[in-house]
C-alpha cells in the first residue's frame, strides 16, 4: 500500500471512529434525558418547539396552550380511549409492537402511501419528546432506540402520563388539560366517555380535526373507540 493509500485508510477509520463516538454520545444524552423525565415533568418538547416556530412564522406573538396535569387528575375515560385508539397492547409490549408495525407496513405498501401507523404510545412519546416530524428510516430507528430506553426506565403509568401531557390536540394545543378545555370547555378530569373518545379520535390528525370538527370520519371513529373503551386496560 502506498503512503497515500495508508493515509486514506487511516483517515477513513478515524472518521468512522469519530462518527461512532458521536452516535454513542448522542444515545447517552438521550438516555440521560429519559432518566430525568422519569422523575421530572417536561415543560416543553422537541415537537412543541417545532410547532411554535411554525406558528410564529405566521404570527410572531403566537403562543402554545399547554398545562401539565398529574395522572390522577386525568379522566380514566381519556386513558382508556387513547389506549383503545392508539395502542391496544400498551400494557403488554416492551415499547415496540412488531406485529402492528408489520401490519402497517403491509397496508402502506399495498396502498402505495401511508394509510396506517404502527407506532405504540411509547414510540409516539419518544418522537414528541426528542425528534422532528420528518419521515425517514434513520429517524424511525432512533425512535425505536429511545422507546426501549423509555420502557427500561419508566413504568407504564409514567409513560402514559407523559404522553397525555404532551400529545397534540389542535393548532398550538398540547396536553390533555388544554385539549379538554379547547374542545369541551372543562378540565381533563371531567371528560365523559364520548368526549374522551372524540379526543382520542383526533390524535392522528389533530390540526385537521380542530378545524373540521363536524367531519363524518371523526364521528365514526369516535363511535368505534367508545365501543372499545370498556375492554381497554389502563395502568
Amino acid at each position: 500500500m502506498s503512503g497515500f493509500g495508508r493515509w486514506c485508510w487511516l483517515w477513513s477509520w478515524r472518521l468512522v471512529l469519530a462518527a461512532t463516538v458521536a452516535v454513542l454520545a448522542l444515545q447517552v444524552w438521550f438516555f440521560g434525558q429519559v432518566l430525568w423525565w422519569s422523575r421530572f415533568d417536561p415543560s416543553t418538547t422537541a415537537f412543541m418547539r417545532a410547532e411554535l416556530v411554525r406558528l410564529r412564522s405566521e404570527d410572531p406573538v403566537a403562543q402554545l396552550r399547554h398545562q401539565w396535569t398529574p395522572y390522577s387528575r386525568i379522566s380514566s375515560n381519556l386513558k382508556r380511549a387513547v389506549i383503545a385508539s392508539e395502542d391496544a397492547h400498551f400494557t403488554e409490549h416492551d415499547g415496540v409492537d412488531w406485529d402492528a408495525l408489520e401490519l402497517a407496513w403491509q397496508a402502506n405498501a399495498k396502498r402505495g402511501r401511508v394509510v396506517r401507523g404502527g407506532s405504540t404510545i411509547t414510540m409516539q412519546l419518544a418522537k414528541n419528546l426528542f425528534l422532528s416530524g420528518e419521515r425517514s428510516y434513520l429517524r424511525k430507528a432512533q425512535e425505536l432506540v429511545i422507546s426501549y430506553m423509555i420502557e427500561l426506565v419508566m413504568d407504564k403509568r409514567r409513560i402514559l402520563e407523559l404522553y397525555l401531557n404532551v400529545a397534540e390536540w389542535g393548532v398550538g394545543v398540547f396536553g390533555a388539560e388544554a385539549g379538554a378545555r379547547q374542545h369541551f370547555g372543562h378540565g381533563a378530569d371531567r371528560l365523559a366517555p364520548t368526549e374522551a373518545a372524540r379526543m382520542a379520535a383526533m390524535l392522528p390528525n389533530p390540526r385537521w380535526f380542530d378545524r373540521h370538527r363536524s367531519d363524518p370520519k371523526l364521528l365514526r371513529k369516535t363511535q368505534i373507540i367508545e365501543r372499545r373503551m370498556a375492554v381497554a386496560p389502563i395502568p
